[in-house]
């Protein structure tokens, strides 16, 4: 079990000094993991600060610099939030997911909140996901995986470096961990120490999903008890709680058949975090060379993505993720030419690794038909492994009347509903969603089945970036791709014969 793997990691320190923009030495930490090398150094050419020969985009500017180094100085010293052996056992997970075998489900907040962090709102989460995964494991017959844009995901990109509003201009919002979201100007200057409240509600929150996914809360004995309340007497609610008795029947069959509740894929679950690697200075900060290895990690999280704004080929954030060894994701909009798009995987992947490289595509629904086609024709050309992903939410973000920010419903879904048809149509595959979603009760999206109309966005709409589905649309978004998985299950095995 991926999670468990941590209790046997050693960890030593030994401290190198090398130069830096920010005038102060950096340590490295060595994780030792008892997992077993499988492969050898990236790239010799990289370094862990080669970055910053590159120009950096989205990059905040802090008006104190010798605050800065003592910040990244002292999370240089923090132990890692995550372990070299973990990232690897999901590349593993994720190269089945190329090949056909596996599904992704990344799901979590669009920006996680310091305001907003407690216990209730994780548990929630992540008990949606668990449902999420059963709803996808039943109708595709395949393992899923379950990776949170959680314990970690703060930093986001902006299109503008500043908002106006009523004659005033500020810097805009970056995140929690980079300023505040208050409109006035102490909350808008970037605050260093901002990335160890950031490093500390991470950790928190992972040791709490842990926890969670170890400790017995996540036992598919209790799949009948994950249901929220406010979801008990729905549509979405009562289609899951057939689902969850039949999956208690198939328990009992298993549990006559000798694996009983006691066995570790019953009683657990895998689950991995995952964020935009967005703040270099902070995932410079938390990168390990692990020993076993001679391999980088960026232990901030299991997995990272560069996004729509920072993906240039010869920029920062590139040079920095090319030489870390955690599996990536690469944000795909239509504006991603197809020989762009090869390029950029073979910086990341020059060994074509599978389960390295996950291409994240959003660029809604008419652009998905016309666009990904000549994607996935060029990936496959170049013989390119990669694990193609849908994110139906960013390429349907619309302004309601009311002037909040919000999604359709029938628009991400008609998104999801095109990714599958390409896939279909391409007879490649598609490897799982990735979706900006909560477990809290809110009015963001509008649409699904408990309808959620314009008017009714103010009363819960609780984000303080962009919308996300709730516990009730989630769930029916599940069963969306669960009845596709299994009618390509079923064409598949009419198509062997079987």
């Amino acid at each position: 079990m991926a999670l468990a793997s941590s209790s046997a990691s050693l960890i030593t320190i030994k401290v190198k000094v090398k130069p830096c923009i920010f005038g102060s030495p950096r340590r490295s930490v060595v994780v030792r993991n008892c997992a077993k090398p499988t492969v050898s150094p990236i790239a010799t050419s990289w370094k862990v600060d080669s970055w910053r020969t590159k120009k950096a985009l989205q990059l905040p500017e802090y008006p104190d610099a010798n605050e800065l180094d003592q910040v990244l100085e002292t999370l240089s010293s923090f132990p890692p939030i995550v372990f070299a052996g973990e990232a690897r056992n999901l590349e593993e997970k994720l190269g089945q997911a190329a090949m056909g075998n596996a599904f992704l489900l990344q799901g979590g907040d669009c920006a996680e909140s310091f305001k907003e962090f407690n216990a209730n709102n994780i548990r929630d989460t992540f008990r949606v996901l668990l449902q999420m995964g059963v709803v996808l494991m039943f109708g595709g017959q395949m393992p899923v995986i379950k990776v949170g844009r959680m314990a970690g995901q703060f930093a986001k990109p902006r299109s503008d470096p500043f908002e106006e509003k009523n004659g005033v201009k500020l810097p805009s919002y970056r995140g929690d961990n980079v300023n505040g979201d208050a409109f006035d100007v102490a909350s808008r200057i970037p605050d260093p120490q901002r990335m160890v409240r950031a490093y500390c509600q991470s950790v928190a929150t992972l040791n709490l999903l842990r926890a969670f996914a170890t400790g017995g809360y996540a036992a598919m004995q209790r799949v009948n008890q994950w249901n929220l309340d406010f979801m008990a007497h729905s549509e979405q609610g009562d289609r899951y709680r057939e689902l969850a008795h039949r999956v208690d029947e198939a328990l009992g069959f298993m549990n006559v058949a000798g694996l009983t509740s006691e066995h570790p894929i019953i009683s657990t679950t895998d689950f991995w975090t995952s964020h935009e690697c967005l703040l270099l200075p902070y995932e410079q900060a938390l990168t390990r060379e692990d020993s076993t290895t001679g391999l980088h990690y960026d232990c901030s999280a299991h997995m990272l993505w560069v996004g729509e704004r920072t993906r240039q080929l010869d920029g920062a954030h590139v040079e920095f993720l090319r030489g870390v060894a955690n599996p990536l994701g690469i944000k795909v909009s239509d504006k991603m030419v197809p020989d762009e798009l090869v390029k950029l995987i073979d910086i990341l992947n020059p060994k074509n690794k599978p389960g390295r490289i996950t291409v994240i595509v959003r660029m809604g629904a008419e652009n998905m038909r016309v666009k990904l086609p000549h994607l996935i024709r060029a990936v496959r050309r170049a013989g390119q492994i990669v694990t193609w992903v849908s994110d139906p939410m960013h390429g349907n973000t619309i302004k309601a009347p009311s002037g909040l920010k919000t999604r359709s419903f029938d628009a991400i879904r008609a998104e999801l509903r095109a990714f599958f048809d390409v896939h279909d149509q391409e007879g490649s595959y598609p490897g799982g969603v990735h979706l900006e979603m909560t477990g809290q009760n809110v009015t963001e999206c509008v649409g699904g089945s408990r309808t959620i109309t314009y008017d009714d966005l103010s009363s819960r709409y609780h984000t303080h970036c962009d919308p996300r589905l709730n516990a009730s649309q989630s769930l029916e978004l599940a069963f969306n791709i669960a009845e596709r998985l299994r009618k390509r299950r079923l064409n598949s095995a009419q198509s062997l014969g079987l």
